[in-house]
């Protein structure tokens, strides 16, 4: 059999590899193995850390992952490589990932690829918690990788927005907050509440705990870097797929997802934003993409203590505003409406918290407890003041970012891509720049429909139709509480 040189074929490369993945069960994580096993079908096998949740233990948790639609293509193609995907139990919060001896170990023998992608993205959490989960995993990813005679590779997944007080971000890792050993140190022996009391000083420039732990985690990297073939990808937003394993696949309502949901639904009628501003996402199988020719480039180069740690900014180049954004699904609204619409998609926009806050009081609370009293009353669970509650959450510590502008260095994108075999370039290319942002946008509305909303793509005449009710409706309503109101005045003023 004739040997490819995995210098000129990045699949080559990943033949024979024994890649450790973290987050295997976020977003990232599970288009990464559908990806790999797809694209790189000679891979050895794939360690995922996953941790007991919600009921289900390790094994049942793998399982449901696997049943979901996202593998469907890989199960009609190879159903043979879910026999390469091997679940460990673990928890990237504990001291040295919650791993037994004996698991360690075999990863120790084993693994010859770390991509480490687990993390809290929550921008709330304690900072006990962030930095117990984003830093200190970090560092035992770390430690773990320098016990392996064979890593050839280390990949940690960070964000663009690790160093917000910069308007032009470097593909290079700047100074940290503060120094991260201390931090960790300080997390294992202080409780919530004492870390609290000083959050606001140690945070010093960075909007929220996540952010704060991200930037260290990077400085972790960078210090073990000197050891270790390291590299940072910094994705965006990450939002739907463009095309791979098909066009459309989301798993989540993080970020912009669950407000353009809200707002197709009717059940936002306030955004705090500045529709001026950039909204830069990127699509989660152009993410895998740049990580896996990230690890094949770092992989083939040969490792010297003290080099370079190479940073890669997976951001999106094409970038339009919240305003083009809002407008263009509002117009495909028209066309792919969803279901259950409770209110028109009339949306104030502001930049302004306190009008934020009083319209939130006007607008999403009164209705909100009117539909709970309906729902009550037909026996059911009530829920929206919970949405509403969410949504203003939400809203709130995604305002920083929907409210300033950063631009990227772009350097490294360029050079990876050219280094790519051309045979190669639609299977690992992740420049995009060419991409239709209308089509982009209606293939990601018809995943948010289909997975998750779960709403039947052959009933969009009835969706329409009641769209079409909900926004006469309204419209009634809005203008007889309008006029109710200017009467109120009238007689109060003047009578």
């Amino acid at each position: 059999m004739m040997t490819i040189d995995p210098a000129k074929s990045i699949p080559a490369f990943y033949a024979g590899q024994s890649i450790f993945l973290t987050g295997a069960t976020g977003f990232l994580g599970k288009v990464f193995i559908e990806k790999v096993l797809r694209s790189c079908p000679d891979v050895r096998e794939i360690f995922l850390l996953i941790r007991p949740a919600k009921g289900l233990d390790v094994n049942q948790r793998f399982e449901k992952m696997l049943n979901l639609p996202l593998f469907d293509k890989l199960r009609e193609e190879r159903p043979s490589s879910f026999k390469k995907v091997i679940p460990i139990s673990g928890n990237v919060s504990e001291k040295m990932l919650g791993l037994s001896d004996e698991d360690k170990q075999m990863l120790i023998d084993r693994v010859t690829i770390i991509i480490h992608g687990a993390a809290s993205v929550k921008f709330n959490d304690s900072l006990k918690y962030a930095i117990l989960n984003n830093i200190r995993s970090t560092r035992d990813i770390c430690i773990l990788a320098q016990n392996m005679k064979n890593i050839v590779a280390l990949v940690y997944v960070s964000t663009a927005f690790t160093n917000v007080n910069k308007p032009f971000v470097e593909e290079k890792v700047y100074s940290p907050i503060v120094n991260w050993k201390k931090m960790i140190d300080m997390a294992e022996s202080l409780d919530e509440h004492t870390l609290n009391v000083f959050m606001a000083k140690f945070l010093d420039y960075a909007p929220n705990t996540y952010i704060f732990s991200k930037n260290l985690a990077e400085s972790t990297i960078q210090e073990y870097s000197f050891s270790l073939p390291c590299a940072i990808v910094r994705p965006s937003i990450v939002t739907s797929s463009i095309r791979e394993p098909f066009p459309g696949w989301i798993d989540n309502y993080y970020g912009p997802i669950g407000l353009y949901i809200g707002g197709g639904k009717g059940v936002i009628r306030v955004g705090y934003l500045d529709r001026s501003c950039h909204n830069n996402i990127v699509p989660v199988d152009i993410v895998i993409k740049a990580m896996l020719v990230v690890c094949w480039k770092l992989g083939l180069t040969t490792f010297t203590k003290g080099s370079n740690l190479f940073v890669l900014n997976c951001v999106n180049e094409k970038r339009t505003t919240h305003e083009y954004d809002i407008d263009m699904c509002v117009r495909l609204s028209d066309e792919i409406p969803l279901e259950g619409t409770v209110w028109n998609q009339r949306i104030i926009y502001t930049t302004n918290f306190t009008l934020f806050y009083i319209l939130t009081m006007l607008l999403h609370v009164p209705p909100a407890i009117l539909i709970d009293w309906v729902l009550r009353c037909s026996g059911r669970r009530p829920m929206a003041i919970r949405l509403v509650r969410l949504l203003y959450v939400v809203n709130c510590v995604t305002y920083y970012f929907s409210s300033n502008n950063w631009e990227y260095s772009n350097i490294n994108k360029s050079f990876l891509t050219s280094l790519i075999p051309p045979e190669e370039q639609k299977m690992f290319s992740f420049d995009y720049s060419a991409y239709d942002i209308k089509k982009y946008f209606k293939n990601s509305i018809i995943g948010g429909k289909k997975f998750l909303l779960h709403e039947d793509l052959n009933q969009l005449d009835e969706a329409r139709v009641r769209r079409q009710r909900v926004h006469l409706f309204s419209t009634v309503m809005e203008n007889i509480i309008f006029f109710g109101m200017l009467w109120i005045i009238y007689k109060w003023i003047f009578l």
